[in-house]
């Protein structure tokens, strides 16, 4: 068995440049690139149960909620995937997707889409300014 410990990892083309090749190697990709740069598990009430670079969650209301980014993004056009509870819907309104927060909302899928207190989990991924 081998192991390896470090504290830092630097490219060799550049400090920030470390790139990773597929499993049958022909294709590579940018290490940081593939990196969640925050994530979130929250309860109904947008309080962080669990999370990595979430500073704050408000609860704007049934359904409504904005979650505060402790290292802003480069920009407002990252990826968002949320997961929740039971037989719900999370979605994001880009209009509300900012460098240093995100909003999102929840519905229940019953007859029709109706605002909804849900527990939810969230990734982000893009580049952190």
């Amino acid at each position: 068995m081998s192991e390896i410990k470090v504290d830092n990892l630097n490219g060799k083309t550049s400090a920030g440049d470390i790139t990773v090749t597929s499993e049958g190697g022909a294709a590579t990709q940018s290490l940081q690139q593939g990196l969640a740069k925050a994530w979130v598990n929250a309860t109904s009430s947008a309080v962080l149960q669990d999370s990595n670079n979430i500073a704050s969650g408000t609860d704007n209301g049934t359904g409504d909620y904005t979650f505060a980014l402790t290292n802003n993004m480069n920009n407002s056009t990252y990826g968002i995937t949320t997961s929740t509870q039971y037989a719900s819907l999370i979605t994001f309104d880009a209009g509300e997707r900012g460098a240093a927060s995100f909003n999102l909302r929840s519905f229940t899928r019953a007859d029709s889409l109706t605002a909804s207190d849900n527990e939810s989990g969230t990734a982000i991924h893009g580049s952190l300014a």
